[in-house]
């Protein structure tokens, strides 16, 4: 009676602070589309805002924020939606009561970020909410179905990327494009299939042409500016050109896809070109860049300068080559770009010679890089031999493929080893007459094109940190 009597006298002095009404719940409403066929079906960012916004109106929700992925699939990672991460910085300082969702599949189908996510709502006390689905994640039972769900949810979307995969799979054995985006530059669509575009066909294969003859991207993208104009790509075309695996004829996959523009070979030694730095803010052009090949990690040398003053006012250049590791993980070897010349000017004769005595020693070519087709019979003799042990193929249909492969791998070894051959006496042509006096008097862009034409690897004695061997580009 006497807590009773307390409580009375509590209200009649107006004192109404256990009467008041609690704050309105703060609601983000997050809002996701991966398809256009999904926006088609009414599942569009506008269409799910618009519900979203009309649901906590008629709640008494006060939004303090609308967070929009578009294009982004829920299966992504989470690094990937950024909407997604903008509202759970916001949950982290606490900004927001109640996440509003229309769907689940539009909140998560993937069960790892779902954990992620959940255990940062529940850390900062924030729930979220379906308003077309009946979801319920502050409970145990709530919990368990929702995981259920998610599992539905993703194994659906891993069957529906199989189904895609093979069906992207079908039209590149067809060659037919299999997106319907816009083709690169120098090609067009027709019916299905990825052809070149006569009309920007010559463009392409000059910026091509022109990069061989430099190894320079920035000087091959500013001479089709001024050799074309207004009439020729944009910067942003020409560099595509050269980071594009579509223009060897193969997808991201490396399998075949179009009509090359360069040849397999090429686009090895673009690859090879491009992992090192061949040029400075200052303007100096490194002669040796992605030639050098780290003897401990295996990466590339890139070159590097250093400017010292001396005594009489005058700036020494240091220019050396090493790999980027030296600093961060061993302690590898460091060139100078003075030396790496001074050797190959002394040592070329040498080199051509060991190349001609190799080839006439191995001529299956094993020494070098074995070729695509190669590699496919050899591995097809390797499941012949697997199918023979496990006794699935008679002795004469063994004996009679096994002899009918090897001959095939004898055909195309001796091909290479003649391709070989020809290849050396195209780079024994450079180096005839007076060929050192003609190079001093070339500038360093000259002479970068020149070695990387030329030399295929710098080998680096991992003891001595001194060159070691130099492999030619047969």
């Amino acid at each position: 009676m006497f807590f009773l009597y307390l409580f009375l006298r509590t209200l009649s002095q107006g004192d109404d602070s256990m009467l008041k009404t609690p704050p309105a719940c703060r609601a983000g409403i997050y809002i996701r589309v991966s398809t256009e066929e999904q926006h088609l079906n009414g599942l569009s960012l506008p269409a799910q805002r618009m519900a979203l916004e009309d649901y906590a109106s008629k709640n008494g929700y006060i939004i303090v924020g609308v967070y929009a992925d578009e294009g982004i699939s829920a299966r992504k990672s989470m690094s990937h939606r950024k909407g997604l991460l903008c509202l759970l910085e916001d949950v982290r300082q606490n900004k927001i009561d109640m996440i509003l969702v229309t769907k689940l599949d539009r909140w998560f189908r993937n069960i790892k970020d779902y954990n992620i996510t959940e255990e940062i709502l529940r850390e900062h006390h924030c729930y979220w909410k379906t308003i077309f689905e009946n979801y319920d994640s502050s409970t145990a039972n709530g919990q368990m179905v929702i995981n259920i769900m998610l599992s539905v949810n993703q194994a659906e979307c891993d069957r529906t990327s199989e189904r895609i995969k093979a069906v992207f799979d079908y039209k590149r054995a067809k060659g037919m494009c299999v997106t319907g985006k816009c083709a690169p530059y120098g090609y067009i669509i027709e019916n299905g299939y990825i052809k070149k575009d006569p009309a920007t066909r010559s463009i392409v294969e000059d910026a091509i042409q022109y990069y061989f003859s430099c190894f320079s991207i920035r000087h091959t993208t500013r001479y089709i500016a001024d050799k074309y104009g207004e009439n020729g790509p944009s910067y942003y075309k020409v560099d595509k050109i050269f980071h594009n695996p579509k223009y060897a004829g193969i997808d991201k996959d490396g399998k075949p896809y179009c009509e090359p523009y360069m040849t397999m070979d090429q686009y090895h030694a673009l690859l090879k070109s491009r992992q090192a730095k061949s040029w400075s803010p200052s303007g100096y052009t490194y002669i040796f860049s992605s030639l050098i090949t780290c003897p401990i990690c295996g990466c590339k040398f890139s070159g590097r300068q250093r400017k010292t003053v001396r005594k009489n006012g005058n700036v020494y250049c240091d220019t050396r080559y090493n790999c980027m590791g030296k600093f961060r993980y061993h302690s590898g070897a460091s060139l100078r770009e003075s030396a790496i010349e001074e050797y190959l000017l002394e040592h070329m004769d040498s080199i051509l010679e060991a190349a001609r005595i190799d080839i006439c020693l191995e001529p299956s070519g094993a020494s070098a890089k074995p070729a695509r087709s190669t590699q496919s019979i050899q591995d097809e003799i390797n499941r012949l031999n697997t199918m023979y042990q496990k006794g699935r193929l008679s002795d004469d249909y063994y004996d009679q493929e096994y002899i009918r492969l090897t001959a095939a791998l004898s055909e195309v070894s001796d091909q290479k080893a003649e391709l070989q051959k020809k290849n050396l006496r195209c780079v024994s042509e450079r180096f005839s007459g007076d060929w050192k006096s003609l190079y001093v008097r070339l500038d360093n862009e000259h002479k970068r094109a020149f070695w990387k034409q030329t030399i295929e690897e710098i080998l680096v004695d991992p003891e001595t940190r001194q060159i070691k061997d130099v492999k030619l580009l047969l």
